[in-house]
């Protein structure tokens, strides 16, 4: 069997939870069945790391972009286009818009989440998006943006059926971390049954949002696997077949993604 953690930032996990190195985290993942994982940038000037740790370990991916909350930075479209083309980099992102903990004139989360879309048509890769209280304005960019023509994954996703519908109209996966497996999620729990089995994706988002019952923790890649085992019961089926699929989805949408099972 086979599981991916389509999200997490291994760079911000506190290593002395793991004997100080990265290898045992690693190992854990592995001994729960997680075969591959997204290293997923947000911040530029700490994508040297993320890259370095991809390029460490031949089933871990790396991303490209600068997160919208981010506002002491800035991004241009050449600085993408530079990075965003190593052979490890298999998405941008992540990026999109949060108006929950930026405030003010938040134009410039407008227009650094065009500047990321029309990085990843350039470069022909998929989008890592973003959203939190700002799903009308998510999804209108997408649109007028054509994003559509890279698709995506719209990552920890907590929103409505219909801002779904839209985002799976627009060539997205939706992406399900461990808040679905909280006790107070059940309307995200009724989507979950919702979305069309090949367009779902798991992750971590770790060491953010450990899944039950971790909740509370540091969340780590292993832990993907009780976020499976969820959503395999929820969904009445067996976790293979689960991980199975989920695990073809990610490579379909990444296809820059090598299977590097070891």
């Amino acid at each position: 069997m086979f599981l991916v953690d389509s999200h997490c930032h291994l760079d911000l996990l506190d290593l002395t939870l793991a004997d100080g190195s990265l290898d045992n985290f690693v190992t854990r993942a592995k001994a729960n069945s997680v075969h591959h994982i997204l290293n997923v940038c947000i911040t530029l000037k700490n994508f040297p790391q993320v890259l370095k740790t991809a390029m460490a370990y031949p089933f871990v991916s790396a991303s490209v972009g600068l997160h919208p909350n981010e506002d002491a930075e800035e991004v241009d479209l050449e600085t993408l286009l530079a990075l965003g083309k190593h052979h490890k980099v298999i998405a941008i992102g992540e990026t999109g818009l949060d108006y929950f903990r930026s405030s003010g004139e938040l134009e410039w989360q407008h227009q650094r989440f065009r500047t990321h879309i029309e990085a990843a048509k350039i470069l022909n890769k998929p989008l890592i998006v973003h959203t939190r209280a700002a799903k009308e304005d998510t999804m209108r960019i997408l649109q007028e943006e054509k994003a559509e023509q890279i698709g995506g994954v719209m990552h920890c996703f907590t929103e409505d059926w219909e801002t779904a519908k839209k985002a799976l109209d627009l060539n997205f996966y939706i992406s399900f971390s461990g808040i679905v497996t909280f006790k107070n999620a059940e309307a995200l729990q009724a989507l979950a049954k919702l979305v069309p089995l090949d367009r779902m994706l798991i992750e971590t988002d770790s060491p953010y949002l450990a899944p039950n019952p971790y909740r509370g923790k540091p969340n780590e890649p292993a832990f993907v696997r009780h976020t499976a085992e969820y959503l395999a019961e929820l969904r009445h089926l067996s976790l293979e077949k689960f991980a199975a699929q989920t695990t073809d989805n990610f490579f379909q949408l990444f296809k820059g993604a090598v299977r590097a099972y070891v």
